[in-house]
């Protein structure tokens, strides 16, 4: 017979042993598939497009019920060799218009301006022109018919201001959905006019802090800036975004992984983030027109889970981005839309980035690269990811 001692000893193991395969059976019986990635599956799907693109560096990150994991591939710089870390910092384009959308859900939710009322109102300057008719909405949702991009002769904000007095929509303010740096940019604008501040302090000081994103910035300081990745362009010459008219509130945001997965987490109410803040994050959420294959909320679009990749392919196609689609107005906006799949890209000129979450399943996944690549690419690999994940 074993001493005392001894016994007490080997009931300990033998318990540890059965509480440790009594919570694997309970993960593999009950928790989701994807509770975890294989960074094989990740692997295979991210390799062979970094090869067809001659993608420098890549940073994927996803959660899965508040579980975070990372995945970094190649270099931040081909003249470094820097490798890809969750610091490593990328211009992430127009994913920047979502977090302007919550600065002015957050600015309605605190009075200072309402969706319903026209930009006009908050820019003196344009009273008598076309945004009488242009409500706040209507810049947030791209359904304004501002076009995409800013004029190149337009190189400040009294040339900025002159082009907006004398334009014209296209259509019918509220029938079309054109994709808008000029819509989204008048929008931030108007937000900090609310908030009293710059819209860059606002941003840094106000948004991003309350967030619990302390590594993203508009404008990256020196002691980030060895952070931050090279981008290289379609003939992979290095580049990086170039500062210009609205570039602040439409395209101009520097992150990383780490932050990027928490801030999707936050949407997802995965993450705790303070009541005024999490209001304002729920409200971009809020389905505002259909357009084409998908719903326009504010900056995010979405479709519903599941979807197929066609039709995901189809929404975030250049067409889409370029030529613009009728839209309808959802009457009254859709505030819980279900199973949904929330979706957007991010470019610049030598930039990658796709985001998606899908709160039904808590799931979502982070893409960045350092080379510009074609959104369908994308789309395509993020949703081999997620089958994997789900």
């Amino acid at each position: 017979l074993l001493a005392s001692a001894d016994t007490l000893k080997l009931k300990s193991f033998i318990m540890t042993k059965i509480n440790r395969l009594a919570a694997e059976l309970f993960a593999a019986l009950i928790l989701p598939a994807g509770h975890a990635a294989d960074k094989a599956d990740i692997d295979a799907i991210i390799q062979p497009l970094m090869q067809k693109y001659a993608v420098p560096g890549m940073a994927i990150a996803v959660s899965v019920e508040g579980k975070q994991q990372f995945y970094h591939y190649g270099v931040a710089s081909r003249q470094t060799g820097k490798p890809i870390t969750n610091q490593t910092l990328f211009e992430i384009g127009s994913l920047s218009k979502t977090f302007t959308a919550t600065l002015a859900t957050y600015a309605v939710s605190e009075g200072k301006m309402s969706f319903a009322d026209p930009a006009s109102r908050y820019l003196p300057a344009l009273r008598g022109s076309a945004f009488d008719h242009v409500t706040l909405l209507n810049l947030a949702t791209h359904t304004s018919g501002l076009p995409l991009f800013v004029p190149d002769d337009v190189t400040n904000d009294a040339q900025l201001m002159a082009y907006y007095q004398q334009w014209q929509p296209p259509h019918a303010v509220g029938s079309y959905r054109v994709y808008s740096n000029l819509g989204i940019g008048m929008l931030g604008m108007i937000t900090a006019k609310s908030l009293n501040q710059p819209f860059t302090q606002a941003m840094e000081k106000q948004l991003l802090p309350a967030l619990g994103m302390n590594h993203t910035y508009i404008k990256v300081p020196a002691e980030e800036m060895a952070n931050y990745a090279q981008g290289y362009n379609k003939k992979d010459q290095p580049v990086r975004v170039t500062p210009g008219p609205l570039d602040a509130e439409a395209y101009g945001i520097k992150s990383n992984a780490q932050d990027l997965i928490r801030y999707l987490d936050a949407n997802m109410q995965v993450v705790k983030v303070g009541d005024p803040w999490r209001k304002a994050l729920a409200a971009t959420h809020t389905g505002y027109y259909r357009t084409g294959v998908f719903t326009q909320d504010l900056m995010w679009e979405s479709y519903a889970y599941p979807e197929k990749l066609a039709t995901l392919t189809e929404g975030n196609n250049a067409g889409m981005i370029m030529n613009g689609a009728p839209a309808t107005a959802i009457t009254p906006p859709k505030q819980d839309q279900g199973a949904a799949w929330y979706n957007k890209t991010g470019s610049t000129g030598g930039f990658s980035t796709y985001a998606v979450f899908i709160p039904s399943q808590k799931i979502a996944v982070v893409m960045l690269a350092n080379k510009w690549f074609p959104n369908d690419d994308r789309v395509a690999a993020t949703y081999r990811i997620v089958q994997a994940l789900d």
